[in-house]
């Protein structure tokens, strides 16, 4: 076994492929190899096959983890959709969703509704909610758009009166900003503020938000 590892050896094979070829611990290949001089051709060769297999060992070592990742990530969206199937949001829950996000995203100075986010489906699903909770007048809504200065304001407003069902005669003034530098890329869509003028219905959303807050760190605080 000692000649056939030699042998190996000498064809410039590497202790590892020895190692895996006969069944030899890398302990005992050591200690009898250690006198066999490689090639300097030799040693490059077994340089450039341990850089080549580095490279890959990370390749696979990187696709494991995205591989991981989607496998995760599919069971978490599937537990998701299994806990919200068949959930019904009534009007008081929507009120609480309301208030919520209201206290997150929207405007807490102004005299009216106003909220503002690039993400269309979070300012479609606010805008839904809104109308389903309330009885509004349409003709008080008003929008603006916040661009970069390379983006097209005839489109974009195209776009966001299609998704909030909004008409573009209720679009004012566009403001760009002129710092831009990088091009902007595709999917975004801009900020687009959405107001909606009725102080009432707003200190409402506001006062139903610091009621919930109340309830959450008296009832559930540290």
């Amino acid at each position: 076994m000692k000649s056939r590892a030699t042998n190996l050896r000498k064809r410039g094979l590497s202790l590892r492929y020895i190692e895996n070829k006969l069944k030899i611990p890398r302990s005992t290949l050591s200690c009898w190899l250690k006198d066999i001089k490689l090639s300097t051709e030799q040693k490059n060769k077994l340089f450039n096959n341990w850089k080549k297999g580095l490279i890959n060992a990370r390749k696979k070592a990187a696709q494991w983890h995205i591989d991981d990742g989607n496998k995760r990530r599919s069971t978490i969206k599937k537990d998701v959709e299994k806990f919200t199937s068949g959930l019904e949001i009534d009007k008081k829950t929507g009120e609480l969703l309301l208030a919520m996000f209201y206290l997150a995203e929207g405007g807490k100075t102004e005299n009216s509704f106003v909220i503002a986010n690039s993400n269309p489906n979070i300012l479609k699903g606010v805008i839904n909610l809104y109308r389903y909770l309330y009885k509004l007048d349409e003709s008080k809504f008003r929008c603006a758009l916040h661009l970069r200065n390379d983006q097209d304001e005839k489109i974009l407003k195209e776009f966001w009166s299609k998704i909030l069902n909004i008409p573009e005669n209720k679009f004012t003034k566009t403001q760009f900003d002129k710092r831009t530098i990088k091009k902007t890329y595709n999917h975004y869509k801009g900020v687009c503020v959405v107001n909606y003028f009725d102080m009432a219905l707003q200190r409402r959303i506001l006062y139903l938000g610091d009621e919930i807050l109340k309830i959450i760190n008296n009832n559930m605080g540290a």
